[in-house]
């Protein structure tokens, strides 16, 4: 049967493309994977140069690095040892009690020319009530100074690397506690002034007067510019009938010493001087003393060094006895002028010779 007019049979369109598009898909795809190959087998010489190894190629790639000496010269390593830590010392040259003069400040630096970390300490108040520096605080007829005195301290303080320590008598102080008994002076249970053993006298520091007056010398002195504050005679009296004393008050009386030192620490802690107290022997080594109303476990916490007249074989003991009740204060030795020093470390104080 014929086929429909106008019609003849679909065999379809762009045979060739198809053929066309499939060979140049199979081009791309080997070129990608000719393009996998080589770069798995890219290597880099010394100057950081690409290049092509392939696996069938034999040796190295070529490299325009330089070669290695073949001898290279030997180096001796010297390994440098450790310098021993040598122990620090500070040594303290106590002066007499005296007014400092330039003439006594002179003698004293070429005494210390060859002493290592050489200090010095001073008195500035002694047991006797004088003081030996112009104190706008004093009382009448207490200060006690030489024309030169105040340059003599000047160039003390100011001499670079020097650490000036201030000697202070606290409460022994005739003076200012026959100046006003009622206010500041220890009195005996008669309402009189107190006499101790050697008859004289001292201050009460229970009495608020009594401790602003030495609050306002040590601030004075620390305005010199001295690094550190030694409180001496830091105590009742402890001869004489010490059982006429009038305590003014039914508490323990080392509280009263305690409230004195704090009130000395927050004067001086501002402006960053040191403050130190003396004490005996005996009140380290044991912990206290009733009659004086000196007791370490007080005391030791509310200052930065606690000082001693002791013999070189004792410090160790009296170190720990300190370190015992307060881990941040230091113990200082007081030791009688004469002493070999050369083998102790540490902080240690050289007293005056007598005479």
């Amino acid at each position: 049967m014929a086929g429909a007019k106008g019609y003849s049979s679909y065999r379809g369109r762009g045979g060739k493309g198809k053929i066309f598009l499939a060979v140049l898909l199979i081009l791309v795809i080997a070129a990608a994977c000719l393009v996998i190959f080589f770069q798995q087998h890219v290597v880099y010489d010394g100057n950081g140069r690409p290049q092509i190894v392939l696996p069938w190629q034999n040796g190295e790639p070529e490299s325009t690095a330089p070669l290695p000496e073949e001898n290279p010269p030997e180096v001796d390593l010297i390994v440098q040892a450790p310098e021993p830590e040598v122990p620090s010392r500070s040594l303290t040259l106590s002066l007499n009690a005296a007014p400092l003069t330039m003439e006594a400040w002179s003698a004293w630096q070429a005494g210390v020319q060859n002493q290592e970390r050489a200090a010095v300490a001073v008195t500035l108040k002694d047991s006797a009530g004088k003081i030996y520096f112009d104190a706008a605080r004093a009382i009448s007829g207490a200060v006690q100074t030489k024309a030169d005195t105040a340059g003599a301290i000047s160039a003390a303080v100011s001499t670079d690397g020097l650490q000036v320590t201030a000697r202070f008598s606290c409460l022994h102080d005739a003076r200012a506690a026959n100046s006003n008994v009622r206010a500041m002076g220890l009195r005996n249970t008669g309402g009189y002034i107190f006499y101790d053993g050697n008859n004289s006298q001292w201050l009460d520091p229970s009495k608020p007067a009594a401790r602003e007056y030495l609050c306002g010398l040590a601030a004075e002195i620390a305005a010199l510019g001295v690094d550190e504050i030694l409180v001496t005679d830091l105590s009742y009296p402890t001869e004489g009938k010490v059982h006429k004393i009038d305590y003014n008050g039914d508490g323990p009386i080392e509280e009263n010493l305690a409230q004195l030192l704090r009130e000395l620490r927050a004067v001086l802690e501002p402006l960053g001087v040191t403050l130190s107290v003396e004490l005996p022997e005996s009140v380290v080594s044991l912990g206290f003393d009733e009659i004086s109303g000196q007791k370490l476990s007080v005391i030791a916490p509310l200052v930065d060094r606690v000082y001693s007249v002791t013999a070189a074989d004792r410090i160790e003991a009296l170190s720990s006895a300190v370190a015992a009740v307060s881990e941040s204060t230091v113990f200082v030795p007081e030791l009688p002028a004469g002493t070999p020093t050369e083998q102790l470390t540490g902080m240690f104080l050289l007293l005056p010779a007598e005479g």
